[in-house]
């Protein structure tokens, strides 16, 4: 999953690829049902990770199709029913989604989604491993299905007739049917939701894949503080078979999280999914890398072994990030779990060049929070 540092040991202005960004591609498949966006870059070539956004209007599917790539989706608003096919199984898996839900979608898994709101988006961010990707830092789709002159327009037109008919056992006139038929490519406008019932949970190894953020207790919550719902194979078994962790992280308005990095080496890659804010992150030679406004929409990656410290605006800050190790490990460097607590205070004092009394105000500090500081 992860590769040498390239992009950090080269010329170019690390600032500029480090910033927090929108997406910088629309695809080409923009539809009336809805849109595919995408963020490009050298950092998701470094990580090996993909990321882009979904967008149905009412009533819109997206074309069934897989990736080559293992994905973790999260629903950032509306409601609808995403629909799986994994690899090696014969039967399809309808779930209902909603805002907070994240769906694993190991490699090779089909699947399809279907907003059947009349009047509200469905949105869903995909986040995923690009490492086994044809190009990597970005995800190549193959649909099944769609206009044939247009791009993205499917598998099936890919084979001449003759190849279709025989290995569906079809007469050549309606293998032209089924193949001329569709106006529309990977985002279809409907008329109507599509009637279509759960099913039940998957009996073939699979188990559960859809996972709601939003409703767990959090795995910390601290008071005027805030939140986070941590992800990983512990409460979504699937997440073995994609090897990547994530988390749902609120920050109460003027709260900060504590300055912190992987300990094992992993790339967190952030999406901000409403508020605003400021981030900071810091290099090795201690060199402020990042130093940025952020808000919703945006999305950066924090480079392996960078300390990252975020701190909420006056409407509060949340963000969706996933880790590249399935049960990642974080230090920090602030708070009741403090790197400079556990320390000997003679090499805190050593380090910092300070008297006793100093060192023992700043090691008194904080003594109690966790990982959220509330504003003073």
């Amino acid at each position: 999953m992860q590769g040498a540092c390239r992009v950090m040991n080269n010329d170019r202005d690390i600032t500029e690829i480090l910033k927090p960004r929108l997406p910088n591609k629309v695809g080409t498949n923009k539809e009336d049902g809805g849109t595919e966006e995408s963020w490009e870059g050298d950092m998701l070539r470094e990580a090996l990770v993909g990321a882009a956004k979904l967008t149905l209007h009412p009533f819109s599917l997206s074309v069934p199709r897989y990736s080559d790539s293992a994905l973790i989706c999260y629903v950032l608003r509306g409601n609808g029913l995403v629909g799986v096919v994994f690899p090696d199984t014969e039967k399809e898996q309808v779930k209902k989604v909603r805002k907070g839900d994240a769906v694993a979608l190991p490699l090779g898994t089909f699947n399809w989604w279907h907003n059947t709101h009349a009047q509200d988006d469905l949105c869903i961010l995909i986040l995923g491993d690009t490492s086994q990707a044809l190009k990597h830092g970005q995800f190549t789709n193959f649909y099944l299905m769609g206009h044939k002159s247009k791009v993205n327009g499917g598998i099936m037109h890919g084979f001449s007739k003759d190849f279709v008919a025989q290995a569906w056992d079809l007469d050549e006139l309606v293998v032209k049917k089924l193949l001329e038929a569709q106006e529309e490519t990977a985002i279809l406008k409907l008329r109507a939701p599509l009637n279509i019932e759960e099913t039940k949970e998957d009996a073939l190894g699979y188990g559960c894949f859809v996972y709601n953020c939003e409703d767990v207790k959090k795995d910390v919550d601290v008071k005027n503080g805030g939140r986070v719902a941590v992800l990983t194979s512990d409460n979504l078994p699937i997440l073995q078979r994609i090897g990547l962790g994530a988390d749902l992280v609120k920050l109460d308005p003027g709260a900060m999280c504590s300055p912190g990095f992987s300990a094992d080496g992993a790339y967190q890659v952030t999406y901000v999914v409403g508020g605003s804010g400021r981030v900071q992150v810091v290099n090795n030679e201690g060199e402020r890398v990042v130093d940025a406004e952020i808000k919703g929409g945006y999305f950066f990656i924090v480079p392996r072994f960078h300390v990252v410290s975020k701190r909420a605006g006056p409407e509060g800050l949340e963000w969706f990030s996933i880790i590249t190790k399935e049960k990642p490990i974080f230090a920090h460097l602030g708070g009741k779990t403090s790197v400079w607590k556990a320390l000997s205070p003679e090499v805190a004092i050593a380090s910092f060049n300070v008297d006793k009394e100093l060192e023992q105000h700043f090691r008194t500090r904080r003594t109690s929070d966790a990982i959220f500081f509330p504003p003073k």
